[in-house]
């Protein structure tokens, strides 16, 4: 006896159905696999008001970023010095901290914070949700991790700094996005979003080799109630909870016990962060009905993070002084510096575009139309911006304000500035194509609000 709910089934409820028989015989041809296809009409909409938000905030680094440099290498260096170790805070709690201190170890968890709430949309509820979408961005991050810390390890290994290896790992969303909006502004959305999801899944790789690679000695009580303060703020959310005087004092729990514990603080943000829902309850109209907390805490947030949180944390870590071109020469002879400039450089460029042809090459898969695999090298090689987070393992590695720290804060500005020079030459020579692509995509003829080539898509309405 033949199932009647088994798909494909050729016997039914007894009657002929020539349209089955036909699906079953002439079943229709598979769609080929490709990279960097357009997603949804409203995932592009949201990617869209990120991205923007993430190029207000680069702007935003860049001017601290060259506020702190010109402090530190101007005659008042020592104010910009006296300023930066400062300490404040409840120093029962172990918080009696530097200005420093609190920049990275208190604004950056806000940055994780939005970062975890990004990384579990885009794969719980966003384009990414897709096994198969979700698999090249994944593997491109990872490529670009692992190639630098090899490379970097490979300058080092004889008299070097090998304690750095993961200073080059990391890509900074913020700079690299600004580069995008001045150089890339026709770039096709599949690239953005690739780009984006690239750098969220890196930080995520970095934070969980912060917390492993370097996290001394560990306080077992301050970690238990961490995980309880965490636990507790899990739950509220889930029963959808916004009340702030709730959340943000356990929050703010949680964080202050997780670098009491001698993690470090910021994996409190990345962990408050995946504990928010992302979809709403069936009470409110199913699971899929629409956007969760994940969506409301990220709208509020992330303009304190890219606005506050990563400018501020720019300014007390980029001020290295320098001493003229023989002091830049100088740091740049550091191993340690030198090891971070070719990971950046050479080993994102190397580990993202390799990866993503790799995936490309064993799944079948091939680009999709209008795009050529320059531009992966042109994303791969913007990959090599890193600043934020390779300042933090900098600091973490070599501590704060010492002559190797100041070493490697060179070698990562260097870096950062050859990858979006080599970056902006590579997407300019694909500028015409990607006009092209662009009045494709924004093309609106029926006048509907929804740009045409999302029509018939699904999730193509608002």
């Amino acid at each position: 006896m033949l199932d009647r709910g088994v798909p494909g089934s050729l016997v039914g409820d007894g009657r002929t159905d020539p349209g089955r028989w036909e699906t079953a015989l002439n079943p229709p041809p598979r769609r080929p696999r490709r990279l960097f296809a357009r997603g949804s009409w409203a995932e592009t909409r949201r990617i869209a008001a990120v991205l923007r938000n993430e190029t207000i905030g680069g702007a935003l680094l860049l001017a601290a970023t060259a506020a702190a440099l010109g402090w530190a290498n101007s005659p008042w260096s020592g104010s910009y010095d006296a300023l930066l170790t400062t300490s404040f805070g409840p120093a029962a709690l172990h918080l009696d901290l530097s200005v420093r201190e609190w920049a990275a170890d208190g604004l950056l968890a806000i940055f994780f914070f939005v970062a975890g709430l990004e990384l579990k949309r885009e794969f719980v509820a966003g384009d990414l949700r897709d096994p198969g979408r979700a698999a090249v961005p994944v593997a491109a991050a990872a490529g670009g991790v692992a190639v630098p810390a090899v490379l970097y390890t490979l300058v080092n290994l004889h008299g070097g700094a090998p304690r750095g290896w993961a200073i080059p790992t990391a890509t900074d969303i913020a700079f690299a996005l600004s580069v995008l909006a001045v150089v890339g502004r026709c770039l096709p959305t599949a690239l953005r979003t690739f780009l984006l999801t690239l750098a969220v899944v890196d930080d995520l790789l970095a934070i969980v080799i912060i917390a492993v690679a370097y996290t001394g000695e560990l306080s077992v009580l301050p970690l238990v109630g961490a995980v309880v303060g965490l636990v507790a703020f899990t739950v509220l959310v889930q029963r959808r909870v916004r009340a702030w005087w709730l959340l943000l004092p356990l929050a703010v729990l949680t964080w202050a016990l997780v670098h009491a514990s001698g993690v470090h603080a910021t994996v409190a943000g990345v962990l408050l962060g995946f504990a928010v829902p992302v979809v709403r309850s069936e009470e409110a109209g199913g699971p899929r009905a629409g956007p969760g907390l994940a969506e409301h805490f990220e709208h509020r947030w992330r303009p304190l993070s890219a606005g506050v949180a990563v400018p501020v944390f720019a300014f007390c870590s980029a001020g290295v002084t320098i001493g003229g071109l023989g002091g830049f020469a100088d740091a740049l002879s550091d191993r340690a510096a030198l090891g971070v400039v070719v990971g950046l450089v050479a080993g994102k460029a190397i580990g993202i575009f390799a990866t993503t042809w790799l995936v490309a090459r064993f799944t079948g898969a091939s680009l999709d139309s209008g795009l050529a695999w320059v531009d992966v090298a042109g994303l791969a090689l913007l990959g090599g911006i890193g600043f934020t987070v390779s300042l933090l393992i900098g600091e973490l590695a070599f501590g704060p304000g010492s002559a190797r720290d100041d070493h490697v804060k060179v070698g990562v500005l260097t870096a950062s500035v050859l990858a979006a020079l080599l970056a902006s030459v590579v997407l300019r020579l694909r500028n015409r194509a990607y006009a092209r692509i662009h009045r494709l995509e924004t093309a609106d003829d029926d006048h509907d609000g929804v740009p045409d080539v999302y029509v018939d898509r699904p999730g193509a309405r608002p």
